[in-house]
């Protein structure tokens, strides 16, 4: 089905700057729209914003695993928080960033985010399940197969974060990483839990290496 151009704009800007808010820290306030960048800036930026694609959708991805930790939680009275889970996934991603060769604190930073996100579905899921008994899932998934398909794409995602390193570095990675949020969002229907998750948990993308920091 064709999208209509002016809705679309809207949705885009919209989600960008949640993102850029998500991002940099600032605050997501409404501003006209700024001039239009030269064609070759634009050129770049959509470039970079395809070679972060494959970031923003594996993090939408593994923020649909969240739906089915928080469905398998509920009611059981387990925390959404896992300390020890969340120590061995950083762990593991710090090791098969660094046989990728890219950074492992770069990795882990990302990852940090990830799991922040994915709690923060969580906590959110399970508010509306508080406030409307009736939405709550009545089928608890299996926790240990969720957590195979949150492993394979912790497995992908080290690898996207290991082949977008010149667009991680990149001084336009803020905008660009907004646009794909934003196209992820579109494409995947996100709503607006998943929508600001989904910007929480790429916030720690752009960036150059942090070799030369403090473990």
């Amino acid at each position: 089905m064709a999208l209509n151009p002016r809705s679309s704009l809207r949705r885009l800007l919209t989600v960008g700057a949640a993102a850029t808010a998500l991002l940099t820290g600032a605050p997501a306030t409404a501003s006209a729209p700024a001039e239009p960048a030269p064609a070759s800036a634009s050129r770049h930026t959509d470039g970079e914003a395809e070679a972060l694609r494959p970031l923003a959708a594996l993090s939408a991805r593994r923020l649909a695993t969240a739906d089915l930790v928080a469905a398998a939680k509920w009611g059981t009275g387990s925390p959404v928080d896992d300390p020890v889970r969340e120590q061995q996934v950083l762990d593991a991603v710090a090791r098969q960033a660094a046989e990728l060769g890219t950074d492992p604190r770069r990795a882990a930073r990302i990852f940090r985010d990830q799991i922040e996100a994915n709690k923060l579905v969580q906590r959110g899921l399970h508010r509306r399940w508080d406030a409307y008994p009736a939405q709550a899932p009545v089928e608890r998934p299996d926790l240990g197969e969720v957590r195979k398909e949150i492993n394979r794409v912790n497995d992908a995602l080290v690898r996207a974060i290991a082949a977008s390193g010149e667009a991680r570095a990149s001084s336009r990675c803020v905008p660009s990483l907004a646009g794909a949020a934003a196209r992820v969002r579109h494409d995947r229907h996100l709503d607006a839990l998943h929508t600001v998750a989904l910007a929480r948990s790429v916030r720690s993308v752009c960036g150059g290496e942090d070799r030369d920091r403090a473990s």
